[in-house]
């Protein structure tokens, strides 16, 4: 079984590179979807981000507000490296689990999607690893619009990441979603790259 990294960073448009390689029969695992569900369900992972970032990262229920949360740390380089060191120590668990699961299934491939594929150590566990990226100000629109957020917040955001050079440096395979390809298009470069190996 291939297992296929897809990262870069957010607002590039990984999702139609991922939905490519699942026509291509990879199993996606979403890590962000992963860490999410980790900040309801998991008891430990609240108590540790409690520790370290205090109570009013908390909702009124008790769980984690990712709002007030983010709003702690896209601000703070060292508080997102606090936040990033016990995210991905969890994620990673995580994601193994959902690796072994995806094994059991006979299917070609899995497709890890995860914006921290290479500082989390996620990289190490796939076969190959691919970077999307997409210019600036087309990011931008695309935070905007998908999370709701004003400019100055998906700015900051996009900010508190790494370059698109960092990505297409450190990855197998680099492939540009600036809009001026179809989603066809992008689906046909994924399937050039990975088809002969997911059968």
């Amino acid at each position: 079984m291939l297992t296929v990294g897809v990262t870069g960073p957010t607002g590039a448009g990984k999702t139609t590179v991922l939905q490519a390689l699942g026509e291509l029969g990879c199993v996606r695992v979403d890590c962000d979807a992963l860490y999410h569900r980790l900040l309801e369900e998991s008891p430990r992972l609240r108590a540790e981000l409690t520790d370290r970032f205090g109570r009013s990262i908390l909702n009124s229920q008790g769980g984690v507000d990712r709002r007030a949360l983010g709003g702690l740390v896209f601000a703070d380089p060292q508080a997102l490296a606090d936040l990033n060191a016990v995210a991905h120590r969890h994620v990673v668990a995580a994601c193994v689990d959902r690796l072994q699961q995806a094994r059991g299934t006979g299917a070609p491939g899995v497709a890890l999607d995860a914006v921290a594929l290479l500082e989390s150590g996620l990289g190490a566990l796939c076969d190959v690893t691919v970077a999307v990226t997409a210019p600036w100000d087309l990011r931008l629109a695309r935070i905007m619009a998908r999370d709701g957020l004003d400019a100055d917040r998906a700015r900051a955001r996009m900010a508190a990441q790494k370059p698109d050079e960092y990505y297409v440096n450190h990855c197998d395979h680099a492939i540009v979603n600036d809009g001026t390809k179809t989603p066809e298009e992008l689906r046909r470069e994924v399937a050039r790259l990975f088809a002969d190996k997911l059968c």
